[in-house]
């Protein structure tokens, strides 16, 4: 149930936790197809887009800690599921979730954009002047006209 993304159904249900109930392999199954059914084809509305990122999220909750809106949930979700498969208070059961912790993806987007010096006040003007004259942002003598630009294509044919 873990790799399909459905723990969370066996961590809030009643039946005794013992391989092989008639009970689990129902849910199983009943799960298995919903996940078929929700996986096949392309996503066509928000729903079933959102719906798949979830699943996704729920399947791997470890990889989702560093997640701004969700991470919390889903490091308290890992919690639970390693404290069921674990015993709470022994030494592998906190290892494991360390380690989790531990190897979460990382995000270079986020690393980077994390070490703008701009993020909370934005550039002076002065520095904004200074970037833009640096990258050609800022031309003085605005867009060329169509007669200087097919002048400038003319010149480089000839040459």
């Amino acid at each position: 149930m873990e790799q399909m993304g459905f723990s969370i159904c066996c961590l809030s249900c009643d039946a005794p936790d013992v391989a092989g109930l008639a009970r689990c392999k129902s849910c199983m199954d009943g799960h298995a197809k919903f996940r078929e059914r929700l996986t096949i084809g392309k996503a066509t509305t928000k729903a079933q887009r959102l719906a798949r990122e979830f699943v996704t999220m729920l399947a791997d909750p470890e990889g989702y800690i560093d997640d701004d809106d969700h991470g919390k949930w889903m490091a308290r979700y890992s919690s639970m599921i390693s404290d069921h498969e674990h015993d709470p208070e022994s030494t592998q059961s906190r290892t494991t979730l360390s380690r989790a912790r531990v190897s979460r993806k990382t995000s270079i987007i986020r690393e980077v954009a994390n070490q703008n010096k701009w993020v909370d006040k934005p550039p002076e003007e002065s520095e904004m002047d200074e970037l833009l004259a640096a990258f050609g942002g800022r031309d003085e003598e605005g867009p060329m006209t169509w007669d200087d630009l097919l002048s400038e294509i003319e010149e480089m044919l000839e040459d």
